[in-house]
């Protein structure tokens, strides 16, 4: 269905048929070719005998160019191109990771795992070092970080914007190597794969649990001695 702005957007970009207020126009046919200069009931004309609409598409030419089409298969496959587009879109994410300028070691690693999960994911990261009393007067220290940060998620992610120091604060942006779209992509697949991992995993342990019911059903049932009357024969008679 086609919402009431994209009607309004079309109504004002074309005229049809008889909103047409021109003695003459230039005519192009349904399959884009040139027919010329024709009178505009003439155009309304072959309109008609061809079940088409007249469709000014180029109102501030001299004279005004009308073309042939079937308008509303027009505006359906416009809508239906606006949709996809909408679809296709992706909005930029940009998370925000702070770091001290002298984080220990076990800080940084926990750290930079969240950066490279966002990289991965397909979000802008920005690297905020926050400087406190007299580390800003040592602004190298936050630079040397960023810089550290950048090498180690270098496989994820690149540096968009460079160090750059903010009052008591200094910013870096890293982007993702990879679309929003294809991380998606990669994320279904291997989610897929560990679906059916963990179905296969299934299916072996009650595969092994069948075996050991039929196992230890079959040693439950104790063998029955053969004795001496199993020999005879039921029909002769003693």
């Amino acid at each position: 269905m086609i919402t009431q702005q994209w009607e309004e957007t079309i109504s004002n970009e074309f005229r049809i048929n008889e909103r047409i207020r021109v003695p003459e126009v230039r005519l192009v046919g349904p399959a884009g070719e040139q027919v010329g200069i024709v009178r505009v009931e003439q155009a309304l004309q072959l309109a008609r005998e061809h079940d088409l609409d007249l469709v000014e598409v180029a109102p501030d030419a001299r004279p005004p160019v009308c073309k042939l089409m079937d308008y509303g298969k027009f505006k359906y496959e416009n809508a239906q191109k606006a949709r996809e587009s909408r679809r296709n879109q992706t909005n930029t994410v940009i998370k925000e990771m702070k770091l001290r300028p002298k984080i220990d070691d076990h800080d940084y690693e926990t750290k930079k795992g969240h950066v490279v999960r966002f990289l991965k994911g397909g979000d802008k990261v920005k690297i905020t070092i926050m400087f406190r009393g007299r580390e800003q007067s040592r602004p190298e220290l936050g630079v040397n970080l960023l810089k550290q940060l950048a090498d180690d998620v270098a496989e994820d992610g690149v540096v968009e914007q460079a160090p750059r120091q903010e009052g008591r604060n200094m910013h870096m942006v890293l982007a993702p190597t990879r679309k929003k779209s294809e991380a998606r992509a990669e994320e279904a697949v291997e989610r897929a794969r560990k679906a059916a991992e963990r179905q296969a995993v299934a299916d072996e342990e009650k595969r092994v649990e069948a075996e050991l019911r039929a196992r230890a059903s079959s040693q439950s049932q104790p063998k029955k001695k053969r004795g001496p009357a199993d020999n005879m024969d039921p029909d002769i008679d003693l």
